[in-house]
């Protein structure tokens, strides 16, 4: 009996962590990662993980790891379960038991205490808060569910073994989600979680309980119209996508918030309850500030108001962790917020100034000694939210995340800084090609390791790319497979992305002005709702006029027309339009340098036009400069949105007005 406490004891007082809810990693107690090795030793410590505890005998051990087993596949086994256990015990004498992976028979089992394995963890919290009073249960789920970074053992492949604890474990996750709430809606407190339901709701439109959760929270931020009209959309939901009639449920909730119910909006029961909410609770900062950020990432993908709101979390998130004055957290809280980035022009540069600038500050406190992982996530923020701009720190950030990640072997690092990498390749015209390839790997890692989100950016980087050179075949192909990952997924943002490149095909091939008039006109609509301004402002007019220059009409001088931050490049060629030349060319000495991001080549190719337009030399040159790197392609076409004709077409007509004497 001794014996058996005493090896208890020397179990708990293990440091190492094993983590699953996201790439498999292991790391000590100050979250330093341990290296486990190969990607087949992870897969090998992720089965011994999903057995709980129990043995696996080698013989099943051999079936899961490999397909078509070799001949050499339990010797194998066993050299991997050696290694594993000299990284998990690098102290352990030679020839000693080890405490971490034990002998069974012919199998072995995990002997890492449960505390310590952040899937048993969880699932020993949410069974706990299934008994616990509310207060207790939203404290302990919304901890839990902090651990989470992504898809269970999202860098191994799926397997026969893996993709149904996958699935167990995305259930138990959904279940804590709902159970969680419904703990903080007992509690009163159901107004904060709204843009969260709102994003759950939408992503599992089957879960009843989720369009109930929703509507129950919205009630209680005092909304009740958008109470009632998502239960309406919820019936709508499952009737016409899955042909299911609704439960009594969801009429019950209507009648009580009709009939404003009491128990929809229950005072707190005591002041313990309170207590274990409170935003000041020193224990309750990280998981709250952390969720904060995790919730935010989950919003963004669906667009629209959750899109918006999602950015303003985040920020207020990062705000606030800054003020903790504790850099880890605020380290954490920035990285915990890993949504992929398709386009240049920030939604709001202020926050992302801000952002750039509080991710700065904690790189700097957090010193080299900073856990490379975590260095590499924040590096490739800076690389994602600096946009637009020929600074070269930037760049280099993007960079150096991409270094720390491929010594990491970490797919789910990787891609965040492969995406930094594709933002920064617009400081210099000309790199195309270079998008080409990160849209490749972002494809082939996604694919590999299930990152759906970063798998879909691949394919929009693939669009943008092919519609530069000119190849609106191949960039259709991606479209379809952008289209079918964002139905699964649902992420209805890449629909609106995918319509207007539909529309700028159209402009290359529609002898009908009007035509392609109306679809842009649509695509604007859709933007409008879509909750990224960044895309939206200006682009409606930048894509008539794009049109109008090719039918060689002038330009629409339209004071309803909002240009939004392309009014400067525009000005000359509005003045034109309304028979101002003195004004015209008084516009036109005093534009601005195009910023480096998607619309460098289609403001340069309209300046291009004025230049031609007003007979201006010196313009000309400028704009001839400017293009010729990208001789060959598309103007305006690395938008995906919008054409300005072959960037040739416009060498030729600046250069035919520079040989003039």
């Amino acid at each position: 009996m001794d014996q058996q406490q005493t090896e208890t004891d020397d179990n708990e007082d293990m440091e190492i962590l094993v983590n699953v809810l996201g790439p498999v990693e292991v790391t000590d107690a100050e979250g330093n990662p341990v290296a486990v090795g190969s990607r087949r030793r992870r897969e090998l410590l992720g089965r011994l993980v999903a057995a709980g505890g129990r043995a696996v005998p080698l013989p099943v051990l051999v079936e899961d790891l490999w397909e078509d087993p070799p001949p050499a596949a339990a010797g194998t086994v066993r050299t991997f379960v050696a290694e594993l256990r000299r990284a998990l015990e690098p102290d352990r004498p030679p020839r000693t038991r080890s405490l971490t992976i034990e002998t069974v028979g012919t199998g072995y089992a995990l002997r890492i205490p449960r505390a310590h394995v952040d899937a048993h963890r969880f699932e020993d919290t949410l069974r706990a808060a299934h008994d616990g009073p509310d207060g207790r249960a939203a404290r302990g789920l919304s901890e839990a569910l902090s651990w989470w970074r992504g898809e269970p053992y999202a860098d191994l492949d799926a397997s026969p073994w893996l993709t149904p604890e996958r699935a167990r474990l995305a259930e138990l996750h959904r279940e804590a989600v709902e159970l969680r709430a419904r703990a903080m809606l007992d509690l009163g407190r159901g107004a904060p979680l709204v843009p969260e339901l709102e994003a759950f709701a939408t992503t599992h439109p089957w879960r009843e309980h989720a369009w109930l959760l929703l509507a129950h929270a919205l009630y209680q931020a005092g909304r009740q119209v958008d109470a009632l009209a998502s239960l309406r959309d919820a019936r709508a939901r499952l009737l016409d996508r899955f042909g299911l009639e609704s439960a009594d449920s969801l009429d019950h909730l209507e009648r009580d918030i009709l009939r404003h119910a009491p128990h929809l909006t229950p005072a707190p029961r005591d002041e313990d309850r309170l207590r274990l909410l409170t935003r000041t609770e020193a224990t309750g900062t990280y998981t709250r500030l952390r969720s904060m950020s995790t919730v935010a990432r989950a919003a963004a993908v669906t667009g629209g108001t959750n899109l918006v709101l999602a950015q303003e979390q985040r920020a207020a998130a990062v705000a606030e962790a800054e003020r903790t004055d504790d850099p880890g957290l605020t380290a954490r809280v920035i990285a915990a917020y890993d949504v992929p980035t398709i386009w240049t022009r920030s939604d709001d540069p202020h926050r992302s100034e801000a952002l750039v600038a509080a991710t700065r500050r904690t790189l700097h406190r957090l010193g080299p000694g900073a856990s490379p992982a975590l260095r590499a996530r924040l590096l490739a923020t800076i690389g994602l939210e600096h946009r637009g701009s020929r600074d070269g720190w930037a760049a280099e950030a993007a960079r150096e995340a991409e270094r720390l990640a491929r010594d990491l072997h970490d797919p789910g690092v990787l891609v965040l800084a492969l995406n930094a990498r594709f933002v920064q390749s617009f400081q210099h015209p000309g790199r195309t090609g270079e998008r080409d390839v990160i849209a490749g790997e972002l494809i082939d890692l996604s694919t590999r390791h299930d990152l759906p989100m970063f798998e879909t950016l691949g394919h929009l980087i693939k669009i943008q790319v092919c519609a530069a050179r000119g190849d609106t075949e191949t960039a259709q192909r991606h479209v379809e497979t952008a289209e079918r990952l964002a139905g699964i997924h649902e992420t209805p943002l890449v629909h609106v992305l995918t319509a207007a490149f539909r529309a700028m095909r159209l402009a290359t091939r529609s002898d009908d002005p009007a035509e392609v008039a109306h679809a842009y006109r649509t695509v604007a609509t859709d933007l409008a709702g879509a909750g990224m301004p960044g895309v939206e402002a200006g682009l409606l007019p930048l894509a008539l006029l794009s049109l109008r220059m090719r039918h060689q009409r002038p330009a629409q001088a339209d004071p309803a027309l909002d240009w939004g931050p392309y009014r400067p490049w525009a000005q000359p060629l509005l003045d034109l339009a309304r028979g101002n030349l003195t004004a015209a060319r008084e516009a036109a000495a005093v534009l601005p340098g195009p910023p480096a991001d998607h619309l460098y080549d289609s403001l340069w190719a309209v300046n291009a036009h004025t230049a031609v337009l007003l007979q201006d030399r010196s313009l000309a040159t400028q704009a001839h400069d400017a293009l010729f790197p990208l001789r060959g392609e598309i103007a305006g076409g690395t938008t995906a949105m919008i054409s300005f004709g072959p960037v040739n077409d416009i060498l030729a007509a600046l250069d035919q007005l520079l040989m003039r004497r």
